[in-house]
């Protein structure tokens, strides 16, 4: 039976760069993949979809969070892969694990686990719950040689917890481990509830 996988990592920690080499591998074996985003992501062009290295390959398939996902789209299909799971709605997150049980085709995701506040994205949360494999693609905290498992969002140079949960293009993150994100986000815990000991 095909698997639903999700594979969440920092910022900067190559996701998008891992779907498109395992886009390549299924391509190079003659097989079929979809590429599948989430429209509100036009970063980089709207059917875009490209790593911070350079690579960059054209989506499917685009889909906003009311999608309705036809069967028929995935006639002749080796496996789907999803680049930035997060902005995908619960209900979209669900049709693919339908995807994975009743078409018997693989869906692996790749996204953020969490945002700037430590906060789980709706998309990542229901891949949590549904996911069959969860899986951590790795990256080094910015600062130290520690492994980084939080965004820290900077404005102006200054680490920040305001803003919206989504801010595509117009702020700048950071991968960061525990120890620093305290230290960089520092007084602004206690606004998101933290107290400290």
């Amino acid at each position: 039976m095909a698997k639903l996988y999700f594979r969440h990592g920092t910022m900067d920690s190559a996701k998008t760069l891992n779907l498109l080499a395992v886009a390549h591998n299924y391509r190079k074996q003659g097989k079929r993949v979809l590429l599948l985003k989430p429209a509100l992501d036009d970063r980089y062009g709207k059917e875009r979809i490209a790593s911070r290295s350079g690579l960059h390959a054209d989506a499917d398939l685009l889909v906003a969070p009311d999608t309705v996902l036809a069967r028929e789209t995935f006639d002749g299909i080796d496996c789907v892969l999803v680049d930035e799971a997060q902005f995908l709605s619960p209900a979209v997150i669900e049709q693919l694990r339908l995807v994975t049980l009743q078409l018997d085709i693989p869906v692996i995701c790749y996204g953020l686990r969490t945002d700037f506040r430590t906060e789980l994205f709706p998309g990542s949360a229901r891949l949590m719950a549904l996911a069959d494999s969860i899986e951590e693609v790795k990256v080094t905290c910015q600062h130290c040689g520690r492994k980084a498992v939080f965004n820290v969002r900077h404005a102006g140079g200054v680490a920040v917890i305001d803003g919206e949960q989504i801010a595509l293009g117009e702020q700048e993150y950071a991968p960061v481990c525990g120890k620093h994100y305290l230290e960089l986000v520092g007084d602004g815990l206690a606004k998101m509830g933290w107290r400290a000991l």
